[in-house]
């Protein structure tokens, strides 16, 4: 691939990822980006403002983290955030009071939160809708909106939206779009070039990948958006921390290799889970069952390492993750560990029940995100778990399956 107007090729992800400040330092010609920790900067004149003066506005060490984003998502100007929420939260400041925002029915619960609370004091209208109907898509671009908010795969059901074809009916209507993409990274997704005007990141999970920081990140496709954005991270005072920075940059240079060996892993167990007799579902686009999988065939370079099961009836969930030992029960993904948690009571708490039906939500689902760890150890845990948490009549149904399965084969 080269670039139209310099002829020159243009650097794969991989390369960009690893090249982004490095042997940048004009100071000292250090390889590695430097760290400012400098909360502001010297002036030679008060009519001689400096490329950066106070850490809030800009930072060194930040803007490495901001340009490398940027390039990676294909866009014009990034903006690192101290949290993955505060990223969903900026665009939001594009909106005025009065005017309408159209979300997921089924978005991470901290995102669904945040809308319903800012709804509720006035900022804006917000409207819920399942993004893979057309029919009630086209009503709700109907009703005039502001901005879209874009979330596939989707938290925690992993639904796919066609995000080529929202940015088109958003384009028709003068709609701002905007893409959480923090499931795939910008590695295996690029909602930019799919049409979208702005993409959202939560750092913390694959792009920085280490579970040590918290931070997000919104990049702009048109540099005059991007510019607004970045005025609006200042006056609220929501960009990172320059050490937050650093570290996600470091990050960053492994995001490519650990996103290969998490999905290549997570789509092992899916599959093997997804034939479980205890297993009423599986919600993973990699499965050519699932509902989206050709649309994420199409705007996907790989179908990433999170996915939710959800078990039959008569399965306790709550106890079977408890019976996990190498899956750590906790909230947030992304990291090298692998995480399992149950949303009901977890990442999804804060919406009532009836809006966590109206999702699919069920209280018997599981979120998990596989890491680094080998994929017999994890597949081992999970049916060590399942048998060691199933009742009598459960066991049954698992022991004649299992009887079945080796009648089929004659052993």
């Amino acid at each position: 691939m080269t670039n139209a107007k310099t002829k020159t090729p243009q650097k794969h992800f991989e390369t960009l990822a690893c090249t982004a400040g490095v042997a940048q330092d004009s100071a000292y010609g250090s390889v590695a980006p430097p760290l400012h920790l400098s909360a502001n900067f010297g002036w030679k004149s008060v009519d001689d403002k400096p490329a950066f003066d106070y850490s809030r506005s800009g930072n060194p060490t930040r803007k490495v983290l901001e340009n490398a984003l940027a390039e990676l998502e294909g866009g014009a100007v990034g903006v690192i955030t101290a949290t993955g929420m505060a990223a969903v939260d900026l665009p939001l400041c594009l909106v005025r009071a009065g005017e309408l925002v159209i979300a997921p029915h089924d978005c991470y619960g901290g995102t669904h939160r945040l809308l319903t609370s800012r709804a509720r004091q006035g900022h804006f209208n917000v409207l819920f809708v399942d993004q893979t109907d057309e029919i009630a898509l086209g009503a709700a671009f109907a009703r005039k909106p502001k901005l879209i908010l874009i979330e596939t795969p989707s938290n925690p059901l992993l639904r796919i939206t066609d995000v080529s074809r929202v940015a088109t009916l958003a384009k028709q209507h003068g709609v701002i779009t905007v893409a959480d993409n923090t499931f795939l990274s910008p590695f295996l997704q690029n909602p930019l070039q799919l049409g979208c005007d702005i993409v959202v990141h939560s750092t913390t999970k694959y792009i920085n990948g280490h579970s040590d920081v918290v931070g997000g990140a919104v990049v702009a496709r048109e540099k005059a958006l991007g510019e607004t954005l970045a005025w609006w991270a200042n006056a609220t005072g929501v960009t990172g921390a320059p050490f937050d920075s650093y570290l996600t940059l470091r990050g960053l240079r492994t995001l490519p290799v650990r996103l290969e060996r998490q999905q290549a892993t997570a789509n092992k167990i899916a599959e093997n889970l997804s034939a479980h007799p205890l297993v009423k579902q599986v919600y993973y686009p990699g499965l050519e069952n699932h509902t989206g999988y050709d649309i994420a065939k199409q705007q996907q370079r790989g179908f990433g390492a999170m996915f939710s099961v959800e078990f039959r009836d008569e399965v306790d969930a709550r106890a079977l993750i408890s019976r996990l030992e190498v899956f750590t029960i906790a909230e947030s993904l992304g990291g090298f560990e692998s995480l399992v948690c149950l949303p009901a009571c977890m990442t999804h708490a804060s919406m009532s029940p009836d809006v966590r039906a109206y999702a699919g939500i069920s209280d018997n689902l599981v979120r998990l995100s596989v890491g680094l760890e080998h994929e017999e150890d994890l597949l081992s845990d999970l049916h060590g778990a399942i048998d060691a948490t199933a009742r009598p009549a459960r066991q049954k149904r698992h022991d004649d399956a299992a009887a079945n399965d080796a009648v089929s084969i004659g052993v």
